[in-house]
């Protein structure tokens, strides 16, 4: 790395990837507690105690772009940590169950922005050579944050009745020190030319992270993308087409894999399986530590064999385990094979579709518009996201867990086939000539 003030800047804006997987996941370990606290229905719990928050995501998402444009991308930034402080501490404090979807709604606010610029910000400032792995860092911190909910679940779910509060309260610890940390940052360069007209501010900086850098290059690169411009350009105009459509499948394929509902349902779906409670927080633990470990290989793959490897590796991984899980729900295999098929889910996500998504969809639009296209692809993720999970207590219920994981793999057939013929390689290509190569 020629400058580790690119890597620590990236790895504050990567911590918001963190509050990201934590908010995520630390409502599964509360999940049935919530149910029991309120008597509510399955499809009560499913629409409004579980999946508020992802809906508040999908709204994140949709209009991340504008503060992220308009504010920049630093304000933006610190605005997901008080988002985040706001929601853990609000939803661990109320006793009634619409109050607390208002808080979660508001915790969803901040995943969904997030994911419009802390991908975008690291992408903006990092060299072409390392921007798949610096970028990745915020998926690596999802997972880690993924980890630490399992982790922190585990330890308080003795806690008694009101475990649960614990649970989605302790969030608020790690979404202080965020928002700290994310002050010192700077503004990306890239927002500062494109958005204020400020070179000099922008080269200052430039100086300032990567003092080695070839900046008159850099910036003359910007300055000619910036000069074919057309006024009110937006994403769904026909040249951005190519770029459009690569977001929307990348981001249907990661839902229809059921990561999500997976990870919402993790300790559900392993009492199911035949685990006892403890067992089944246990594994969840283990999926925590599987989807870690495997992230690391795919961060240290991404720049070195590049974007569709990876993704090969994951679907292959993806349709092979998700088939085992669906014969193992048919013909109720009990004990320690369906977390076992679970494990290579996890490691083939985390290898594939959970190194590359965030990368790709940042590296894919021209830098006028890379936080409208961010948020269309952040937009559709969350949607199916929101979705999937509301579901699946009652589709569990109705048509079987064999039926709806056999559902996720048929789609991850689909996807082995798009990578296969429509997805393109980026790696250790300048954004602007991405954007021009794709926008034709």
């Amino acid at each position: 790395m020629k400058s580790s003030k690119i890597l620590y800047f990236s790895i504050v804006v990567a911590l918001a990837g963190f509050l990201f997987g934590f908010d995520t996941v630390v409502i599964s370990g509360a999940d049935q507690q919530l149910q029991e606290f309120w008597q509510s229905s399955d499809l009560f719990h499913g629409i409004v105690v579980m999946s508020t928050a992802l809906w508040g995501t999908v709204v994140g998402a949709l209009f991340g772009s504008i503060p992220t444009n308009k504010l920049g991308r630093k304000k933006t930034l610190i605005s997901i940590g008080i988002f985040f402080f706001v929601s853990a501490i609000g939803s661990a404090l109320v006793s009634d169950p619409y109050l607390f979807a208002i808080f979660r709604f508001i915790g969803g606010l901040g995943i969904g922005i997030s994911t419009v610029v802390a991908p975008a910000y690291v992408a903006e400032i990092a060299p072409p050579e390392k921007r798949g792995s610096l970028v990745a860092l915020y998926q690596f911190n999802i997972v880690f944050g993924i980890l630490m909910a399992f982790v922190s679940n585990f330890f308080l779910k003795d806690l008694g009745e009101n475990a649960w509060r614990w649970m989605l309260g302790v969030e608020g610890i790690p979404a202080f020190i965020y928002s700290l940390l994310v002050l010192k940052i700077p503004e990306s360069p890239r927002w500062l030319i494109e958005y204020k007209n400020d070179t000099e501010q922008a080269i200052t900086i430039l100086k300032s992270i990567n003092p080695n850098i070839n900046y008159n290059e850099e910036l003359n690169a910007i300055a000619h993308e910036k000069e074919h411009e057309v006024s009110k350009e937006n994403i769904y105009m026909k040249k951005f087409r190519i770029p459009l459509m690569l977001a929307f499948f990348i981001a249907f394929f990661n839902q229809v894999s059921g990561i999500n509902a997976f990870l919402y349902y993790a300790p559900r779906i392993f009492e199911l399986a035949g685990l006892e409670k403890s067992a089944s927080f246990l594994s969840s633990i283990g999926i925590g530590i599987v989807n870690l470990v495997f992230t690391l290989v795919g961060i240290s793959m991404i720049d070195k064999f590049g974007r569709k490897t990876l993704m090969y590796i994951g679907s292959i991984g993806y349709i092979i385990s998700l088939g085992l899980v669906t014969l193992a729900f048919s013909f109720q295999w009990k004990g320690i094979l369906i977390p076992t098929f679970f494990f290579v889910f996890i490691a083939s996500h985390a290898v594939g579709q959970g190194a590359v998504i965030w990368v790709f969809i940042s590296e894919i639009f021209p830098n006028k518009l890379r936080a409208a296209g961010q948020a269309f692809g952040s937009s559709v993720h969350w949607l199916l996201a929101a979705i999937i999970p509301a579901l699946i207590p009652f589709l569990f219920g109705s048509i079987g867990a064999a039926t709806v994981f056999a559902f996720f793999a048929l789609m991850m057939v689909g996807q082995l086939f798009w990578v296969m013929f429509k997805m393109p390689e980026t790696k250790g290509i300048t954004l602007e000539k991405l954007a021009a190569d794709l926008s034709k």
